[in-house]
């Protein structure tokens, strides 16, 4: 089973037949009949669909994460992009290749895992918390789950590599925070930025749905985190116990308030740093994602409504270079050729 065409590069009046992975799918009632309401998602994006009866009373019931085959007529309804889906069929067997129906960052997260490695022996010299935290990174299953690991479910970061880009961009801000405040503890604020998130490698699961797990349900990703951590600190007889005290409230303060998820507010200067590195990676995570949807640079100036914004977000012209030219021009002269597929 192989994709042949994707959700960014369909347009009104294509007639498509193809694999996508079922994100969505709620059935509703019309006056002609029930129908389905589904949203259709390959790597590249996803596209609303809907299902008319008499087709959708073929259908008694469509799960979320199931792969389909879906044909039918590309057309627009509230100047979005939607599919009327006139044949459905659901996919058995073998899975077709995740990464053409799950989005992912733009860096390889082998790569992502490979800054923090290296972010690791370049900051922290403190012999047993520099072999604490390669420990943990070396585990194969804790670097397994960080490799394909999610940032969130919707809000930020949410595809695979999300996790790592995640943990690597509130890693950077929290070493640029020690370049202007020298008095920080580097050392325990980068173990506190790279474990922080941790348990989100097991609070989401890593399949097509990127659903909650029980354990993420139950308990939410600051409590796993520390659960995952525990064992490696009792093995960890050579670090301060003052060090690993520390650590573990960077863990537990990191969303900053209670009403935010926080067992405990932050009570140290790095705390407070984790907690503001990791609003701005986040924040700024959604807002140029939104931004992206705007497509073209001539198109409109402020996004749509974020829910968690609570605002919508302006999109600035930006400050010319000292040629007068927009950092999304090309240079004079310089030709450039289409990327091929």
């Amino acid at each position: 089973m192989e994709k042949n065409i994707y959700v960014r590069d369909l347009h009104p009046g294509d007639a498509i037949r193809d694999i996508f992975l079922l994100a969505e799918a709620q059935r509703a009632q019309a006056r002609n009949g029930p129908y389905w309401k589904l949203k259709l998602q390959d790597a590249s994006g996803r596209i609303d669909a809907v299902i008319w009866s008499p087709l959708s009373e073929q259908f008694d019931h469509l799960e979320a994460g199931r792969f389909v085959e879906a044909g039918g007529q590309v057309g627009s309804f509230k100047e979005r992009l939607q599919l009327r889906v006139e044949t459905l069929k659901i996919l058995n067997g073998n899975a077709p290749d995740l990464g053409d129906f799950l989005p992912r960052s733009a860096t390889p997260p082998e790569e992502l895992m490979e800054a923090v490695d290296d972010l690791v022996l370049e900051h922290i010299t403190y012999r047993p918390l520099k072999k604490f935290v390669r420990r943990v990174l070396r585990d194969e299953e804790i670097r397994s789950r960080l490799l394909n690991g999610m940032g969130a479910k919707v809000v930020h970061h949410a595809y695979v590599g999300g996790l790592l880009e995640h943990t690597l961009g509130v890693a950077r801000l929290c070493m640029a925070a020690c370049d202007q405040y020298p008095h920080l503890d580097r050392q325990i604020l980068l173990a506190g930025a790279i474990f922080h998130d941790l348990g989100k490698a097991w609070e989401l699961s890593s399949g097509p749905d990127n659903s909650y797990t029980n354990e993420g349900q139950l308990l939410g990703h600051i409590e796993l985190g520390l659960e995952i951590l525990r064992p490696f600190f009792a093995k960890a007889r050579d670090l301060d116990p003052e060090l690993a005290l520390h650590l573990k409230h960077l863990v537990l303060s990191h969303h900053g308030e209670h009403e935010f998820g926080a067992p405990v507010r932050p009570k140290s200067a790095e705390a407070f740093v984790l907690h503001l590195a990791d609003m701005m990676d986040s924040k700024l995570n959604i807002i140029s994602g939104a931004i992206e949807q705007l497509n073209e640079p001539d198109g409109p100036a402020w996004t749509p409504y974020l829910r968690f914004l609570e605002r919508p977000i302006f999109r600035a012209t930006p400050t010319p270079d000292k040629n007068g030219r927009n950092k999304n021009e090309p240079p004079e002269n310089q030709c450039f050729l289409p990327l091929k597929e």
